[in-house]
């Protein structure tokens, strides 16, 4: 088997995640690594795993010199930089093979479309991570349900969500930065997931038509005073002058093409779920069945009395974006996998030596960030958005959410 050279534009939170997952996947190399943060524990847990010895590199260019393919997990406000120096790079010579991006694909559509022009300048080969239509337990349901939809039909609603006590660092809080709130963040996975989902076996994954978006943003808990004053403390991020949402719902219709049926794909995010962790969910209900899926629930559960806990700092140990140390904690033995990365690493690596489409690419991604702002803009604008009117599908070419330009006061309360 082929062995993939893998490097990493970006080496924060995602990448390490990312690098656990990759400790489950065969016939790949880990080069190295572009960052801005420290990647000396990147770096030697790399060595841990036996996926090489990588090395820091000074540039993107230099990085994909050495490398196969370049996978960009740099914070959103600089996506467009990072592909701008991997297209000079295989310009300039870099032999890459493909180019990885982690969700979301941009901020809004004409930083999508500026990152799809550059690759298609070069003819790279694109691959979309969003890990969730990747989970395994999402994939098993397709499956184990695929004769009962052949004879019952297609499934008519999906509802998805993603919830946790709120992210790591301060750019994910900024609205310029970031692209927005909870609906840029995390609403792009219920997105994708729904479509996923509810699109029938043995379908493309753009084969449902999206026709209207239906959604709401509110900042609930953020917004207020107290936590104000936390995000202004910890993260250097005020909410008083640029909010964000921390909570987002809606509702999707989709048309299918060959049958003209309406499906719907509901979902619901925020940054407000100060209970165990972070919670995926997703629920599907066609004629005749159903499945349910809940990521806390876990066969492992471990509890810590007070006492035993008064010298732990690592709250994460057991859960992601786990919110206590000590109690009754749900834990999961291996999220990595339990979320989807590293069945989304393996497809990757083997549509790379393959030559065989993966799941999910950059143009898949460009209709994801349309969803998303086709959602802000009727968040904003207090109706649906008919995909179906070419006015309104022109008009979200150059759209930019109030919230992402910094004007979330202008549409969000401010307690």
């Amino acid at each position: 088997m082929s062995v993939l050279r893998l490097g990493f534009a970006g080496g924060g939170f995602i990448a390490a995640f990312q690098l656990e997952a990759l400790r489950q996947v065969r016939g790949v190399e880990f080069v190295g690594v572009v960052s801005r943060d420290p990647v000396d524990n990147l770096l030697a847990a790399a060595e841990r795993y036996r996926l090489g010895k990588p090395r820091e590199f000074p540039s993107v260019r230099e990085l994909a010199k050495q490398c196969d393919v370049v996978a960009v997990f740099v914070p959103n406000f600089v996506r467009v930089e990072v592909v701008e120096e991997i297209v000079d790079a295989v310009k300039a010579g870099a032999a890459l093979r493909g180019v990885i991006c982690e969700k979301p694909l941009a901020r809004n559509l004409p930083e999508a479309h500026k990152i799809l022009d550059l690759v298609r300048q070069v003819n790279l080969p694109t691959i979309y991570f969003e890990n969730q239509p990747h989970m395994r337990a999402l994939q098993v349901a397709r499956k184990q349900l695929e004769p009962v939809i052949q004879s019952m039909g297609p499934l008519t609603l999906v509802r998805s969500s993603e919830e946790h006590g709120g992210p790591h660092k301060g750019w994910f809080w900024d609205p310029v930065q970031q692209g927005g709130g909870v609906l840029c963040d995390m609403g792009c996975h219920c997105l994708a997931v729904g479509w996923y989902m509810l699109t029938p076996p043995g379908k493309p994954v753009r084969f449902l038509q999206p026709v209207a978006v239906t959604a709401d943003v509110a900042l609930l808990k953020w917004g207020q005073p107290r936590w104000r004053q936390q995000l202004l403390e910890r993260f250097g991020v005020d909410y008083a002058k640029t909010p964000a949402e921390d909570f987002a719902t809606g509702m999707v219709t989709y048309r299918n093409p060959e049958t003209g049926q309406l499906v719907k794909a509901q979902f619901n995010v925020s940054w407000m779920f100060d209970k165990v962790g972070l919670r995926l969910a997703c629920e599907a209900i066609g004629p005749g069945y159903a499945f349910e899926m809940n990521t806390l629930r876990s066969p492992l559960e471990v509890f810590i009395s007070d006492a035993a806990a008064a010298g732990l700092h690592d709250t994460e140990a057991a859960l992601e974006k786990s919110q206590a140390s000590r109690g009754l904690l749900c834990v999961q033995p291996n999220e990595a996998d339990l979320y989807g990365y590293t069945d989304e690493n393996a497809d990757a690596l083997e549509a790379l030596l393959t030559g065989r489409p993966p799941l999910l690419d950059w143009e898949y991604g460009l209709e994801i960030t349309r969803l998303t702002m086709a959602a802000y803009m009727s968040a904003e604008r207090g109706r649906s958005v008919d995909l179906t009117d070419p006015a309104t599908c022109q008009e979200l070419e150059s759209y930019i959410p109030l919230i992402q330009q910094g004007r979330g006061r202008e549409v969000l309360h401010v307690g």
